[in-house]
């Protein structure tokens, strides 16, 4: 292995803390990265990392040696990346996740049209609402929506999502439509719940300068967008989910939007990864390319 992959192998597990992970992450076996990082420390004479059965964490030589790997990565990948856009140079795994909500036919479809262009690239997408915690899971680069915690992550602002409170003509011929956000105590909701912890997702309304936050008490309560989205077709009750989710249904009628004056502010939509020094070209090709699309898949609920 030359000196480049073994500092590739090295960054690699001082990011994921594990040897097998950067096996699977490497496309390589675990016993060979065992013998990248025991040849790296023999030639460098120092211990890199200090092993247990459960972790691997760098020493404090390891992180001086982090600190210039990430440098010289970093270059490397700015490098390579100037001839990202021709199509036969970007090759290698990508792993993506994006919350359920975005994995609808428009973006799968453009997903599609992305492969086609870049087809030595490997794309792994994972769909999940949980929130992923990129290093420790391998993953490249995620799509979230909402405002971000502090966190190492780099973001990238995509835009902002405009929210939509709705119902089926059903639910709304048999309870009414609610004309203000304080009426809609009498109506059932259907609440999205996320995290470990089983959160209540709030509803957020705009009146006159003024930002309301509302959480229904009765109704039904969901954990996957797109169950969410069907218990409103299906007559639950009322609920708030991002346009470009409910997009096909406002068109076809199967929901209505309810409180349209009184739409939240949008929210951000933006693309997270773990280091801007250390970025592969093919994820450095995604994200702009992500930036890109966006707004030409969802140009009518998306502002800047």
């Amino acid at each position: 292995m030359d000196l480049l992959q073994t500092i590739q192998v090295f960054a690699k597990l001082a990011e994921l803390g594990s040897f097998t992970k950067t096996a699977d992450a490497m496309q390589t076996g675990r016993p060979q990265v065992t013998r990248t990082i025991q040849d790296l420390e023999t030639s460098l004479g120092v211990r890199l990392f200090q092993r247990t059965t459960r972790k691997v964490r760098l020493t404090s030589e390891g992180e001086q040696f982090y600190e210039r790997a990430k440098e010289i990565l970093g270059k490397v990948a700015e490098a390579t990346s100037l001839f990202g856009h021709t199509g036969n140079v970007m090759h290698g795994r990508l792993r993506v996740d994006i919350p359920t909500a975005f994995a609808q036919p428009r973006l799968i479809k453009s997903l599609h049209n992305f492969t086609v262009l870049y087809p030595d690239i490997e794309l792994v997408l994972g769909v999940t609402d949980r929130t992923v915690d990129l290093v420790a899971e391998g993953v490249d680069c995620v799509l979230r929506i909402g405002e971000l915690p502090s966190s190492s992550l780099v973001a990238r602002h995509i835009g902002q999502i405009i929210m939509v409170t709705c119902a089926s003509p059903a639910y709304l011929q048999n309870h009414g439509e609610p004309q203000t956000p304080d009426e809609l105590h009498t109506h059932k909701g259907i609440t999205f719940i996320s995290g470990q912890n089983n959160r209540a997702r709030p509803w957020q309304f705009f009146d006159g300068g003024n930002d309301q936050t509302y959480i229904s008490r009765h109704g039904i309560s969901v954990n996957e967008s797109n169950a969410y989205v069907e218990c409103g077709i299906a007559g639950f009750g009322i609920l708030q989910a991002p346009g470009i989710i409910l997009d096909r249904h406002l068109a076809a009628g199967s929901l209505v939007e309810v409180l349209r004056e009184y739409r939240p502010r949008p929210r951000p939509v933006s693309v997270l990864y773990p280091s801007r020094s250390h970025l592969a070209p093919q994820v450095h090709v995604f994200v702009e390319w992500v930036r890109e699309q966006f707004p030409i898949l969802y140009g009518c609920w998306l502002e800047s």
